[in-house]
């Protein structure tokens, strides 16, 4: 898809020194810069507080977690098993899971191609039985009933908070940028859209190859099933976890100050989420444009 972006405003976002950030007037979002490992201690605490502050109160809690970043599972893990935190009220709706060419989910074998196998090895395998999330509240995107995972959040009331990643390009979970030149999808309609079965874009099966596998593209898988939008803005809460570098300085700074842009699909989120908070680490927060460089559009 052609880019609808004002040069010119992405230029002064990327120009903004990275101490200026956290404070910034126009910013839609809370943003963190941490050291990187504190990143996923910041997220795993705030799933504690969370769920704590839950029982404490006889609520269920209602997370939309990803399978990646997975750095916070671990110290939540820790944390849960330590201070005995009781999960059986927890529900979790998992983002999305890669399929093959033919759009078939791969075999649950925990590898690189089943998020769903990493998430039970990596999520629920390190907390106790005792405490654990209950499986019928495990929530997975399924092809054999794309509607299952909304109407569970229908039945639910609604999604607590979302946790998440930040694509190059803005994704969440996968739900990207239409990349089609006959037809093209407005911000309301996006905000309306449901679990769904998604070609994956070029610039994700880029990016995805070159931060997992070395550039190893050809095996990256190029279908997915993923949670809507409709679902996941029904948060009151959304938490990014964005620690990747210079791939995600460009996109970290379009979510704090642009308008809502389907080419950007996180840039929803501040305008239908009451509370978006972005943990992020110094790298990242870089600014991409230095020195007066690139300074004017013609």
């Amino acid at each position: 898809m052609a880019s609808y972006m004002n040069p010119q405003k992405m230029i002064e976002w990327c120009s903004i020194p990275a101490e200026q950030l956290e404070r910034h007037p126009n910013s839609k979002v809370k943003l963190r810069i941490l050291e990187k490992k504190e990143v996923s201690k910041r997220a795993a605490d705030m799933m504690i507080e969370e769920v704590v502050s839950n029982n404490a109160e006889g609520k269920p809690t209602k997370w939309v977690l990803p399978a990646g970043p997975m750095g916070q599972y671990k110290y939540f893990a820790e944390r849960v098993n330590a201070e005995r935190i009781n999960l059986k009220e927890v529900y979790v709706f998992h983002m999305d899971e890669f399929l093959d060419w033919q759009g078939r989910p791969y075999p649950v074998v925990n590898n690189y191609f089943s998020l769903k196998a990493n998430m039970i090895h990596d999520f629920y395998g390190l907390i106790d039985d005792d405490l654990n999330i209950p499986e019928d509240h495990r929530i997975w995107p399924d092809i054999n009933d794309i509607d299952y995972l909304d109407r569970k959040v229908e039945e639910l009331g609604g999604v607590d908070t979302v946790y998440a990643g930040l694509g190059y390009k803005g994704l969440v979970a996968f739900c990207e940028a239409p990349n089609s030149p006959y037809y093209s999808v407005g911000v309301e309609e996006y905000a309306e859209s449901k679990t769904r079965i998604v070609h994956l874009n070029e610039d994700t099966l880029i990016s995805l190859s070159e931060r997992d596998i070395g550039g190893f593209v050809q095996i990256v898988p190029p279908m997915a099933v993923t949670i809507g939008f409709k679902s996941m803005l029904t948060a009151k809460k959304a938490v990014f976890m964005v620690t990747t570098g210079s791939w995600k300085q460009t996109s970290i700074r379009v979510l704090m100050f642009s308008e809502p842009t389907v080419e950007y699909p996180a840039t929803l989120f501040p305008e239908y989420i009451p509370e978006v908070v972005v943990l992020t680490d110094s790298a990242t927060a870089q600014p991409p444009i230095v020195d007066g460089i690139f300074t004017e559009v013609k």
